[in-house]
């Protein structure tokens, strides 16, 4: 019998016949633990690569332990989380099989699963010996924060105009290329520049990582620079690169004058009333990798989309600006639509916009890391991973079909 399993049966002893709270479940095991590295305790290491199945759950819940970083104090105030007096019980239809949300962590590598409506959690789950102190790092998560963060400038008058171009704010930048990309653009993963990011360890976003964290390196300015192949005009075409983020972020760092740390920890953490203390990882220079690799507790990454299901209003509070979020969130070129751009997703402004008409969208990394969000119910699902491979299209869909039957559900209540 699992870890996961005896610990349920103990709070339901505790209980009687019902939960008497959504406490979280510990495993000390998961799907294929043994190849993760179970037996020695799922260690942290880059020796084989930081992606290696053997190492990826000590690395992916211990990453600012592998590279320099920059921490994120946790908020004075802590905004407090309500649990459900009943654990959430689901049942989802997917290849022909009907799967409770049991099942489906018996054979999904997810390290985290956390679900909550508005700020009260339904269902925590954390397997691979992992716990409600580790920082999971987000992938491509982190890109939806630099979103909404240009999103704020905007809102203070310190970007002008998302037609502007890079090189209005980044100057050493005018006789590039991607100088001469729009914000928008960027945004909207269109920059036109040549920049592919395919995961198969020697593409341009493995030589721009390894560019950014070599030792006494160049500058994120300089290294951005190098790209400097155009392959379509700004906005033409969509083109999902880490480039377009880097970019967004050297803008940002440069309107501001300060780093993407510190104004996550002033605009967003200490707003969301965040518990823990996170941390984003850092070039060889000190500015923050922009587009990945911001480590966060499951319960404050479930802060920070409960806030953005409520448009941006936590405890009373905008925090982002309302009509940010809302032209974010929605398709603004036929090129980002789902089924037109190469992926059966939607794309707005630095995060992903899931098919239909309903409002609904997503922040997702490599490797299963996903944050999935419903304005109209106010329900918020986060999910930490290990997946074998960087992108799994059956694992997602299946994700994907888990959310539906939780928004159905939602719905029917």
């Amino acid at each position: 019998m699992s870890v996961r399993l005896l610990l349920s049966v103990a709070l339901l002893c505790l209980a009687g016949s019902a939960w008497a709270d959504v406490q979280p479940v510990f495993s000390n095991t998961g799907p294929d633990a043994a190849n993760y590295g179970a037996a020695e305790h799922y260690p942290i290491s880059t020796t084989q690569g930081i992606n290696t199945q053997r190492n990826i759950v000590g690395n992916y819940s211990h990453f600012d332990q592998l590279r320099p970083f920059h921490t994120i104090t946790a908020a004075p105030k802590h905004s407090p989380l309500q649990r459900a007096e009943q654990e959430l019980d689901l049942a989802y239809d997917f290849q022909g099989k009907t799967t409770t949300l049991s099942e489906y962590l018996d054979h999904t590598p997810a390290t985290g699963l956390l679900i909550l409506q508005d700020h009260t959690i339904l269902f925590e789950h954390y397997q691979y010996d992992r716990s409600d102190q580790d920082r999971f790092t987000s992938q491509s998560m982190a890109k939806t924060l630099v979103g909404l963060l240009v999103g704020m400038a905007i809102h203070d008058g310190r970007i002008l105009s998302l037609d502007d171009t890079v090189s209005a704010y980044v100057p050493a930048l005018a006789d590039h290329e991607a100088g001469r990309a729009t914000l928008r653009s960027l945004l909207q993963m269109s920059s036109g520049l040549d920049f592919h990011e395919v995961y198969n360890g020697h593409d341009d976003i493995m030589r721009l990582g390894r560019a950014l964290m070599r030792p006494a390196g160049e500058s994120a300015t300089d290294i951005v620079g190098d790209f400097n192949t155009r392959i379509a005009p700004p906005g033409a075409r969509f083109n999902y690169s880490g480039l377009d983020t880097e970019l967004l972020g050297l803008v940002l760092t440069r309107v501001t004058g300060q780093s993407l740390s510190e104004l996550v920890k002033t605009r967003i953490w200490d707003p969301i009333g965040a518990e823990a203390d996170a941390s984003w990882i850092v070039d060889s220079h000190g500015q923050e990798v922009a587009y990945c690799c911001f480590n966060a507790v499951l319960r404050d990454w479930g802060r920070l989309g409960a806030m953005l299901a409520q448009d941006g209003k936590w405890n009373g509070k905008q925090i982002i600006p309302k009509e940010w979020l809302i032209a974010s969130t929605q398709q603004s070129a036929a090129s980002l639509a789902a089924g037109t751009n190469g992926h059966k997703l939607g794309y707005g402004y630095q995060i992903w916009l899931l098919p239909g008409d309903r409002r609904q969208f997503a922040l997702i990394g490599i490797y299963g890391q996903t944050i999935l969000i419903d304005p109209a119910r106010h329900v918020v699902l986060v999910q930490t991973a290990v997946l074998p491979r960087a992108t799994d299209p059956t694992a997602r869909q299946e994700l994907l079909t888990l959310w539906q039957a939780l928004v159905a559900r939602m719905d029917a209540q």
